[in-house]
């Protein structure tokens, strides 16, 4: 028997989930490999039904990765250069790599120091700054980090203000909701990554567009292969080559008939954490009428060093989102900021840590990490 004190942790277990589901797993794929439709095949279609369904939108379009999705849904608002696109520098490169790569110019916005999401007020001075570049104010990503969603109350009074859509980058929080209605149904578009790691994630790259607009679905249909119209012969307009795997939608099928319990089941971790740790370090805080899906659970402190270095001589991972805001590294540097900055993103970068993180924590992994993080900071 292996010493559970001080044997190492994966920092996400998905070999407990495996485990519960293999038998359920291996049959899907199995399927797809008996039928050969491996690209696009039957579970794609079913999924993208699925989809819809938990999440209320008119359509799901699956594609190859979370960044595809941004790209898909950025390419069929036609997007490009002389258009401003607002994100925020406190997240994953992809938010701000997707409008780059199209020729538009990101202009980071600054983030709120408790939830972590998108702050209204720097929103604002974003557009102001924007706009005395030259630039087209035409759009906001914003990023529900962590698990947890922005206030789109906030965030859609002031695209209003300048006349800018919002695209909802959900990568980290599909299944999570806002005012009682699921993350998917607040945007114009939003996007969801499946990364293996995410709280639906599936055993390989994969992404998807939700969206109620019939318009924005045949576009980003078209998109996904290659701009396709009837044919595949004939092509009207620019496109990727972002379709799904049958084997990745497979899997998904059967992670999303125990998703739900998962969600419980971090949310229960997520009240053990909170219950040790209060009062220790600044632990995540959940906005008024939001629920989260707990991606990440990031605490705050200004011991962070000593925080990593005594879980990691426990065997005990922990992981820094995000060390390096987007602004600060070398391909984004020159791009606008709102005048004074971004204080709260670089404040943050010096003190998050997130522990930990998924369904099969026992109480007894939990109490070890609590323990440690309290040793650590004593």
């Amino acid at each position: 028997m292996r010493d559970s004190v001080s044997s190492p942790l994966p920092f996400i277990d998905l070999q407990q989930q495996r485990s519960r589901i293999a038998n359920e797993i291996d049959t899907a794929i199995t399927r797809v490999l008996d039928h050969g439709a491996f690209i696009m095949g039957p579970e794609v279609t079913e999924l993208e039904e699925r989809l819809s369904q938990y999440c209320g939108t008119n359509h799901t379009i699956t594609c190859s990765s979370g960044t595809d999705a941004l790209l898909m849904a950025l390419m069929a608002k036609d997007i490009g250069p002389g258009d401003a696109v607002f994100v925020p520098s406190f997240t994953f490169t992809s938010t701000a790599e997707a409008p780059a790569l199209l020729g538009a110019t990101p202009v980071f916005v600054d983030v709120l120091p408790d939830t972590f999401n998108l702050d209204g007020a720097s929103l604002d001075n974003a557009v102001a700054a924007a706009t005395a570049a030259g630039l087209k104010p035409s759009c906001v990503i914003t990023v529900d980090l962590f698990g947890q969603p922005v206030n789109f109350s906030i965030i859609e009074a002031v695209a209003q203000d300048h006349g800018i859509w919002i695209l909802d980058d959900a990568a980290q929080s599909f299944g999570a909701q806002y005012k009682n209605q699921p993350i998917g149904t607040h945007a114009l578009m939003t996007t969801t990554s499946f990364y293996p790691s995410k709280p639906l994630g599936c055993y390989g790259d994969g992404g998807a567009v939700f969206t109620d607009s019939e318009d924005l679905m045949r576009k980003l249909v078209s998109i996904r292969i290659h701009g396709q119209c009837q044919t595949r012969s004939s092509s009207e307009r620019i496109g990727l080559t972002a379709r799904f795997d049958s084997i990745q939608a497979a899997i998904l099928l059967e992670k999303l008939k125990i998703f739900d319990d998962e969600c419980q089941r971090r949310q229960s971790v997520v009240e053990r954490y909170n219950k040790g740790l209060a009062g220790h370090v600044k632990t995540p805080v959940l906005a008024e009428n939001c629920v989260s899906v707990w991606t990440q659970y990031t605490i705050k402190h200004t011991k962070r060093e000593s925080i990593v270095n005594t879980l990691s001589a426990c065997g005990i991972p922990t992981a820094v989102f995000y060390a390096e805001p987007l602004h600060t590294q070398e391909p984004y540097m020159n791009f606008p900021l709102p005048d004074g900055g971004l204080p709260v993103t670089e404040a943050l970068a010096k003190e998050v840590l997130s522990l930990p993180m998924h369904p099969y924590l026992d109480q007894e992994t939990q109490d070890r990490i609590i323990n440690a993080v309290l040793t650590a900071i004593s």
